[in-house]
């Protein structure tokens, strides 16, 4: 039999089955060709020339080792093809299953300590060219098997770094001024700007005396602060909009990582203003050069990986979900454009409600019967935020009251309650979810202070007339003010 890089593996183990565990034995990388899995995607597609590349070793070497085995076993002679030698034959894989393997062996293997430089070689060699999808879809597939978000999130820095290449080759994605993509990426150059400006002070900083924290920088860079911090509008743009609509989309890895991101950014701008107001300079500096890198590969990471995904992934309707949410948490910097209008007109019930989850009957209850329209005025006008899971922890409902103390969006019906939280308070909302569920607890409670005020926060599960666990009813309230009664008041007084 002839042996060249174009040969496939999958015919070459027909021919001579023994080779799988030759194979396995002759380097650690192919020890996974003996997972049927593994078989079935990049070992039934590899030519040899890409096993190699898997491998990082030299064709030649490759062709000339199995060549000799063959012969060894069966006492076959098997020529490798001579052009063989060197790097030749590694050609990238065009199969989408295929090079998701290949993605996620690459990111393996950074995780484990091998030098970024190889990965990168093997990266050009078999991959090439990123599609949209094909970070965040393997970055979520890693996760999926068992790899845990923080550390996908400690190291996706470097997961760019070996993509850079190629992603550095991508258009940005074209849309026109009122689309919501279109605003994310103007409110980008607004704050590029105000990075450049954060920069500038930081420099003046550095050059004063030491132990010197003039005034004057303290204060302005007090105020670029205060206009650094509308970011918060811009990141929760993506988690209440863009996160839900890819979640629906079973497309769940960019919220798993960003949004713990996200955070840090958010941790990091309070210890700063923490640093610059008691003056301490090192501090300052140190954290406000973290940032500019922070912020700057959060950047970089939307333009080249989420927002692209986003024009590939939604549709017309949910980019109008989008932009009518985007209206409710505002705007950072940027007054957006009025040109892109959605293909068509959508209902506010389309918009509000993905229609697995809307409801167009009246209601009969226990001890009445109510309009969908009044059950709705009598829940936002309650005197405190609710928010309803279902068994399944998908998001039913909340209230959308005038003054709510956590922030809602409606593109987070239908989502996983998990998603909607903070990474770090996940295991918490765990925990109750589990308990719940088992039976071994009913409610839980906390209160805190924030903002000035005292709120109390309660859960409680939602159990049918059988005991059957049905979901869970969240219910916060400020109660600062009821803290504060003393005494009775049995009249009216309005005055």
């Amino acid at each position: 039999m002839q042996i060249e890089p174009k040969t496939r593996l999958d015919d070459l183990l027909k021919a001579y089955p023994f080779l799988l565990e030759f194979l396995a034995g002759y380097s650690p990388k192919f020890v996974k060709l003996r997972n049927p899995v593994l078989r079935k995607t990049v070992g039934k597609l590899a030519t040899l020339g890409q096993v190699a590349g898997l491998g990082d070793m030299a064709v030649a070497d490759l062709l000339g080792a199995i060549a000799a085995e063959i012969e060894r076993v069966t006492g076959e002679r098997a020529q490798p093809v001579a052009e063989a030698a060197g790097g030749a034959g590694k050609t990238a894989f065009e199969d989408k299953e295929a090079r998701l393997e290949v993605l996620k062996d690459i990111i393996r293997d950074l995780h484990a300590g091998v030098d970024i430089a190889l990965l990168r070689r093997r990266f050009a060699d078999l991959v090439k060219d990123l599609g949209p999808t094909e970070i965040p879809e393997m970055e979520q597939r890693l996760i999926e098997e068992g790899m845990p978000e923080s550390e996908v999130k400690r190291l996706c820095d470097v997961h760019v770094q070996v993509f850079q290449e190629s992603l550095e080759g991508q258009a940005a994605p074209q849309t026109i001024p009122g689309h919501p993509l279109h605003t994310l990426m103007a409110e980008n150059r607004a704050l590029e700007s105000i990075l450049m400006a954060v920069e500038k002070g930081l420099a003046e900083l550095a050059a004063a005396p030491a132990d010197v924290f003039p005034a004057v920088l303290r204060e302005r860079l007090t105020t670029e602060l205060r206009t650094l911090s509308e970011i918060e509008k811009h990141y929760v743009k993506k988690e209440n909009q863009l996160f839900p609509l890819l979640e629906d989309h079973n497309v769940s890895g960019p919220s798993k990582v960003m949004w713990a991101i996200h955070d840090d950014v958010r941790a990091h701008l309070k210890e700063w203003r923490g640093y610059i107001s008691e003056n301490r300079k090192a501090e300052t500096l140190a954290m406000g050069r973290q940032l500019l890198t922070e912020i700057r590969d959060m950047i970089y990471k939307e333009e080249k990986i989420l927002y692209p995904m986003t024009l590939e992934t939604l549709d017309d309707r949910d980019w109008a979900r989008v932009k009518r949410g985007e209206e409710v948490v505002g705007y950072a910097w940027t007054t957006p454009g009025g040109e892109w209008k959605p293909a068509r007109e959508y209902g506010e019930e389309e918009l509000r409600t993905p229609d697995r989850y809307r409801a167009d009957r009246p209601l009969a209850l226990e001890t009445g019967a109510l309009t969908p329209e009044m059950v709705n005025l009598v829940l936002k006008y309650l005197p405190l935020d609710i928010s309803v899971v279902d068994e399944n922890d998908a998001v039913l409902y909340y209230s959308d009251s005038a003054e709510r103390i956590f922030s809602r969006s409606p593109a987070i019906i239908g989502r996983k309650v998990q998603n909607c939280h903070p990474p770090a308070s996940v295991h918490v909302v765990e925990a109750i979810l589990k308990a719940f569920k088992a039976g071994t607890r009913d409610v839980a409670e906390f209160w805190i202070t924030s903002r000035g005020k005292f709120l109390h926060i309660r859960y409680f599960a939602i159990r049918d007339k059988n005991g059957t666990y049905k979901g869970c009813l969240e219910a916060s309230q400020d109660v600062t003010g009821i803290r504060a009664l003393q005494g009775q008041k049995r009249l009216l007084d309005w005055a």
